[in-house]
C-alpha cells in the first residue's frame, strides 16, 4: 500500500483519475483519527490530504470561514476564538473512544458530520456549510454552494456530501459559517431523577423560551465517572441544561428556568466547558473495562424506554442521554455483545423508538461483520447505491466503509 499525498487540488484530481482508469481502491485520510469509524477498508492506497492545509480565507465581519480539508480542528477553534467566534455546531473529539491520535482536521469532522451538544439548538455540521470543492470518482474537480450566507446554486450539495464518510468525493476546500461566541455560558444541574422523569424535563426545558444549548441526563453510575467534581459529587444521577449568551441574559434565563423545573445547583463557565467538553467525547464517561459503544438516536419521547429494552436484552448495557433524549450513548461489555456488537439486539429495542442505531466502537472483526450503520431498504437503499454509483462508479473512494457491497 502506498501513500499519495498531493499538495494541491489538481493533484488530487490527477490521482484520483489514476486511480479511476486503474480501477484502484483509495482509503481517504487526513488527520486520520477517525479511521476506526465505519466499516474496515481494505484498500490499494491511501489519498492523505493532510497537506492540503491552512485557512485559504476568513472574514470575521461577514462570518465566513474557507479552510483546506486537512486544516488541523484546533488551529482552527483557535484562531476563531482570537476573534470571539466559534463553530456552533460544537464539534466532538472522539479519539478516546475510537482509540486513535493525532489531530482532528475540520475536513474530517465535516465529511463525517460530526456535531455536539450545541446540535439540538444550532444544528449539525452540514447545517454550516455554505460551499465547498471536490473531486469525484472519475476525478473530475467540481464545486457546490459559494461564500455568502444566501446562495441558491439547485441542489443542496453540502447535505449529501457531509456524513458521506468520504465515500462520494474528497474534499478539497470547505467554506463554513461561522458565529460569535457567547460571552458566557452557565449549566443548571438537577439532581436524582430517574430517566423516565428526567427525559420530559429535558423536552419541557428545550420548548421553553430560555434557548438552552445543551440537554443531557447521566444516570448515576455514570454520573460519578465525571471528572467535573460538582457532577461526580452528588452520587447521584445528573440532568444538565446550558444555557449561554450574555451575562445578564444567561442569569435571568437560568432564575426562571429554576422557577420552572426546581432549583438546582448551577456551575459556572469554566465548569460548563470542562463538562461539555467531557460529555462529547464520551469515553470518560464510559466504564473503564472493554467496551462496545453504540449511537443511538430514536425518538426523543422513547429515550427512556429504549434504554430500558436494552437493559433487558443486554444486563451489562450502560446509556447516557444527551440532544434532549434524541442521543442515546450505549455501552455494553465486549464479551455479553457477541460477534455482532450486539447489533441484532440493539437494532430490535430501537424499532419501537423509531431513528436509528450506529456502531461506533468496537474490534475491527466486529465492524467488518456487523452492519455499523442503520441498514438501508427497498426504495432507500436503491437510491443511496445509485447516488453512489453518479459519483464513484468504479467504487474507488473509502469502498464499502458504509456499507457491505459499496
Amino acid at each position: 500500500m502506498s501513500n499519495l499525498q498531493p499538495s494541491d487540488a489538481k493533484q488530487t484530481a490527477e490521482i484520483v483519475a489514476w486511480a479511476a482508469a486503474e480501477g484502484r481502491s483509495l482509503e481517504i485520510v487526513a488527520g486520520g483519527t477517525k479511521r476506526a469509524l465505519g466499516r474496515p477498508m481494505k484498500t490499494e492506497h491511501v489519498l492523505d490530504l493532510s497537506r492540503l492545509s491552512g485557512i485559504v480565507s476568513y472574514e470575521p465581519a461577514e462570518l465566513v470561514l474557507t479552510v483546506r480539508p486537512g486544516q488541523p480542528l484546533a488551529e482552527t477553534v483557535a484562531e476563531l476564538a482570537a476573534r470571539g467566534q466559534m463553530l456552533a455546531f460544537e464539534p466532538t473529539d472522539w479519539r478516546a473512544v475510537l482509540g486513535s491520535s493525532g489531530g482532528q482536521t475540520l475536513g474530517g469532522v465535516i465529511a463525517c458530520n460530526l456535531a455536539g451538544s450545541r446540535r439540538v439548538r444550532a444544528g449539525s455540521a452540514r447545517d454550516f456549510i455554505l460551499g465547498f470543492s471536490a473531486v469525484n470518482g472519475f476525478g473530475e474537480a467540481w464545486k457546490a454552494g459559494g461564500k455568502v450566507v444566501k446562495n441558491v446554486t439547485g441542489y443542496d450539495m453540502s447535505k449529501l456530501q457531509a456524513g458521506a464518510y468520504g465515500t462520494l468525493s474528497a474534499l478539497t476546500e470547505v467554506t463554513v459559517k461561522v458565529t460569535p461566541k457567547p460571552e458566557t455560558a452557565c449549566t443548571l444541574l438537577l439532581r436524582g431523577l430517574a430517566d423516565d422523569v428526567a427525559i420530559p424535563v429535558l423536552a419541557q426545558a428545550l420548548n421553553s423560551p430560555f434557548e438552552v444549548s445543551g440537554a443531557a441526563h447521566l444516570p448515576a453510575a455514570v454520573a460519578r465517572r465525571s471528572s467535573v467534581g460538582v457532577v461526580s459529587a452528588g452520587l447521584a444521577a445528573a440532568t444538565l441544561l446550558r444555557l449561554e449568551g450574555p451575562r445578564p441574559s444567561v442569569a435571568y434565563r437560568a432564575d426562571t428556568l429554576e422557577a420552572l423545573l426546581g432549583r438546582g445547583d448551577r456551575m459556572d463557565g469554566a465548569e460548563t466547558e470542562a463538562f461539555w467538553a467531557e460529555l462529547g467525547a464520551v469515553k470518560p464517561l464510559l466504564a473503564p473495562d472493554p467496551r462496545i459503544v453504540w449511537r443511538l438516536c430514536p425518538t426523543p419521547s422513547c429515550a427512556a424506554s429504549l434504554a430500558q429494552a436494552c437493559f433487558a436484552a443486554l444486563p451489562s448495557a450502560e446509556v447516557f442521554y444527551d440532544w434532549g433524549g434524541g442521543l442515546v450513548w450505549l455501552s455494553i461489555g465486549e464479551t455479553e455483545a457477541g460477534v455482532d456488537g450486539g447489533a441484532a439486539r440493539v437494532r430490535a429495542a430501537m424499532k419501537p423508538a423509531g431513528g436509528h442505531a450506529t456502531l461506533i466502537a468496537a474490534p475491527e472483526a466486529v465492524r467488518a461483520s456487523a452492519p455499523v450503520f442503520e441498514p438501508l431498504e427497498g426504495a432507500l437503499a436503491k437510491l443511496s447505491e445509485r447516488v453512489k454509483t453518479s459519483f464513484d462508479p468504479r467504487n474507488i473512494l473509502n469502498p464499502r466503509r458504509m456499507h457491505e457491497s459499496w
